[in-house]
């Protein structure tokens, strides 16, 4: 295990391993690519740890077949590892426009997303929750930040939940023992090239 030293010890009268295991909530946010491939990535060491490791896509459409989808579905019934379970919550509703009608089919499809992520939490069915796209609901008000931070702050147990997007909401980031925002310096799509396999999926 990597020894390191924090630069702060609070007095909060925990033994350091009892400060090493708490549960984390995490945010990966920023216009950047690579929130939520950094999301998978730690999902498999999740996996690797024999957690049960729930993923929960929020926005990406369920047609979409995302290459991290394939391999921890396989990994997680390999029997080796933890458990992997994936939802698909979403029509493919993203930061672009659509029409009212897809937006409230979309509205109504991440709501159902979050119960169910309620649920889950309150029955600690998994011990790391990837909420994929999780961020856009939050930002357009689907779904009350409030709610959310109170719901994580109070989850039992040892759940770590993990929460990717652009623009999360400066409450979700206040409250997030972890947050990383990834900011684009460049990217192919300014010149013109479009997303190809084995890059964006």
């Amino acid at each position: 295990m990597p020894q390191g030293q924090p630069s702060v010890v609070p007095e909060d009268g925990l033994t350091t391993r009892q400060r090493r295991n708490r549960p984390l909530v995490m945010v990966h946010t920023g216009t950047g690519k690579g929130k939520s491939t950094a999301a998978f990535g730690l999902a498999l060491r999740a996996w690797n740890q024999g957690w049960p490791v729930g993923v929960f896509q929020f926005v990406k459409s369920a047609k979409w077949k995302v290459g991290e989808e394939r391999a921890l579905r396989v990994l997680g019934a390999s029997g080796e590892g933890g458990t992997v379970a994936w939802h698909k919550m979403g029509e493919g509703w993203s930061w672009l426009q659509r029409d009212v009608h897809d937006i409230t089919e979309s509205e109504d499809a991440a709501r159902e997303g979050w119960e169910q992520v309620k649920r889950d939490l309150a029955a600690e069915t998994y011990r790391l929750y990837v909420l994929d796209e999780f961020a856009y609901p939050l930002h357009w008000g689907w779904i009350d930040t409030d709610e959310v931070v109170s719901v994580l702050r109070e989850r039992p147990g040892t759940q770590h939940v993990v929460v990717t997007g652009r623009n999360a909401p400066q409450p979700l980031l206040d409250f997030a023992d972890l947050v990383t925002e990834m900011g684009k310096v460049k990217h192919p799509m300014d010149a013109g090239q479009k997303g190809q396999k084995g890059i964006e999926w």
